[in-house]
């Protein structure tokens, strides 16, 4: 089982490493650690390349999260491919312990791989795409709570740091609330604090009135 979770530990960095806003950014000339905030998150790239480029990384990011947490259902011992099986934890079903180890390493793994990534110098970003990517398949209503959070937050005060700050927030919460297992209780309380720490300096920003909203870009006249 130790063996097992390593190696899913492994696979989930290495597809969270995968450098997407990098990438993209890279396509269009740009090279993303360079501009904006220098972060390659689906924010930067959206303000400084526009909403196809930043919804696309947001996409991307969100995907190896989810396949992270995914890719190995079934049992420690038994490598399987069953996008049903999370579902099952709508209604506070158990799917049992090694599943939730799987997936949980996996995750883990790609938040780390995600926001420091050996492709880029173990640079990256906030880990907030690939966090709900994956807490979609292992909490899917804590997962679409947090999203609405987020969604309700952003267009009151049009911070995204904000946004994703309370959002990280309110996964734990719902999961509590809906008596889910405890070992994903601890894992959504402590995923939610690896995105509010890396965030630490949005936090100051913020304190300090000091953070930038995000305003769409005026179009260009003909």
């Amino acid at each position: 089982m130790f063996t097992a979770l390593i190696f899913t530990a492994l696979v989930g960095y290495l597809l969270g490493a995968l450098p997407f806003g990098y990438l993209v950014a890279r396509a269009k000339g740009v090279n993303i650690f360079e501009v904006g905030s220098k972060n390659p998150g689906a924010t930067n790239v959206r303000r400084v390349l526009g909403p196809g480029p930043g919804n696309l990384v947001f996409a991307l990011d969100a995907a190896k999260g989810a396949l992270a947490a995914a890719w190995a259902f079934g049992s420690s011992s038994k490598f399987t491919m069953d996008f049903s099986v999370p579902f099952s934890l709508l209604n506070g079903t158990y799917a049992g312990a090694d599943w939730v180890n799987m997936g949980m390493a996996g995750l883990v793994g790609a938040m780390l791989g995600h926001s420091f990534s050996c492709f880029t110098g173990f640079r990256g970003g906030k880990g907030v795409a690939t966090a709900a990517g994956g807490c979609l398949v292992l909490m899917p209503l804590g997962a679409l709570v947090a999203a609405a959070v987020w969604v309700a937050t952003f267009y009151a005060s049009r911070y995204v740091s904000l946004a994703s700050i309370l959002s990280a927030v309110a996964l734990p919460i719902t999961v509590f609330i809906q008596g889910q297992p405890k070992p994903l209780l601890v894992f959504s309380s402590l995923a939610s604090l690896f995105v509010i720490v890396r965030h630490r300096a949005n936090i100051t920003r913020l304190i300090n009135g000091t953070e930038n909203r995000f305003v769409k870009k005026p179009a260009d006249k003909p």
